[in-house]
């Protein structure tokens, strides 16, 4: 197997190298490949982006618990993110999140750790990827990766069914 020798860029160093040492001991950020093989391992891989983002495309097997919803005033706090996660994981469950190109994901798995969950990955350059100020790509996210995807609304996965669950306990 063939490694690559790509370097990674000075800005996606930065961020990883201030994110791994920051006050942050959980969660770890993790790549989508990395992420890719912790699914293969059978860790949950959780959503965090907006039920519309979930449809257009997503890893298979993934859940969608938007961490925020798009409202009137822009983008607004799904209020029942925690207690759906809660309800779906025990703290000690290994889980991976991500979102578009990682600010969500970073949040989400930030707001996990602080309410107790021991073991979560924030898959960092989310479903598109890492952009800089001029829109340019830093990091690969998964589909640009060619990592396996999926899209629709699973029976099961979907935020409308997860919430469901989570309110029926």
């Amino acid at each position: 197997m063939r490694t690559s020798t790509k370097a990674v860029p000075p800005a996606v160093s930065f961020v990883r190298h201030a994110l791994s040492h920051s006050s942050m001991s959980n969660p770890k950020l993790i790549s989508p490949k990395e992420a890719n093989d912790k699914l293969g391992q059978g860790v949950a891989y959780v959503d965090v982006r907006t039920v519309e983002e979930f449809e257009e495309g997503h890893p298979p097997g993934a859940l969608n618990v938007p961490l925020m919803f798009a409202g009137s005033r822009g983008m607004e706090q799904n209020v029942d993110f925690l207690a759906t996660m809660a309800s779906l994981f025990a703290k000690e469950t290994p889980i991976v999140v991500g979102c578009k190109a990682g600010g969500r994901s970073r949040r989400a798995a930030q707001e996990l750790a602080d309410a107790g969950f021991a073991c979560v990955f924030d898959q960092g350059a989310g479903w598109d990827g890492v952009r800089d100020p001029f829109g340019r790509v830093l990091e690969p996210g998964w589909v640009r990766q060619g990592l396996p995807t999926e899209a629709g609304q699973p029976t099961g996965r979907a935020w409308r069914d997860l919430k469901k669950r989570a309110i029926e306990g």
